[in-house]
């Protein structure tokens, strides 16, 4: 599966990459040619965080499939997430170099965006994608770290169909990912691992 409407640069992004565009310009025609390359550098920083390219998406029934580009830093069980119990948790580093779209990691349904738990496995601001599969497993997505206090902005909402791999929210230079799985989900990813949004397979869903 292909993304559909998808820019190579996301749409949050180009209000930022016009003004330095017109910075550029400003300081070329009104200054020094060589002080315009500073908003050069800044046009190529801001096009590296906001590029979205099209991405392949495989289908994995029951799979769990990672939602940013990053690198695994923790896998392991907590009583303290979202899901009642006891529950897999795998922490991922955003890449700071990499996209920040984030990705459903399963179909189904968005039961909340704002799904701001107690835990968190790093210090700083916490919000949440809440998705229910078809099989009725819960699946929840955490986001923590935001710089600057900016907090994911969600494509979806409540009540909403997702598919894996969809991009469902853009992350603003989040720092961390945490994923939490059903206690009975058999993980396939270990710390230290590089994963690819939409493409990786962080665990599968277990049933009889």
């Amino acid at each position: 599966m292909r993304d559909r409407d998808n820019p190579f640069i996301a749409r949050e992004g180009i209000p930022y990459l016009a003004a330095a565009v017109v910075a550029i310009f400003v300081v070329v025609q009104f200054g020094e040619a060589l002080l315009g390359l500073i908003p050069a550098i800044v046009l190529v920083w801001l096009f590296l965080v906001f590029r979205d390219p099209m991405r392949s998406v495989s289908a994995v029934p029951l799979g769990v499939l990672s939602p940013v580009d990053g690198t695994v830093v923790e896998t392991g069980l907590t009583d303290k997430g979202a899901l009642n119990g006891e529950s897999h948790r795998i922490l991922i580093e955003v890449n700071s170099l990499g996209t920040y779209t984030a990705r459903s990691a399963t179909e189904g349904k968005i039961m909340d965006f704002r799904a701001v738990v107690p835990y968190s496995a790093v210090n700083g601001h916490s919000s949440g994608l809440w998705v229910r599969t078809d099989e009725g497993d819960d699946v929840v997505l955490q986001f923590h770290g935001h710089r600057f206090g900016l907090a994911p902005l969600a494509f979806l909402g409540y009540g909403e169909r997702v598919g894996q791999g969809q991009r469902c929210a853009y992350l603003r230079l989040t720092r961390f990912a945490e994923v939490q799985l059903p206690i009975n989900s058999r993980v396939s990813v270990e710390a230290g691992q590089t994963v690819a949004a939409g493409v990786d397979l962080l665990a599968k869903l277990q049933h009889p």
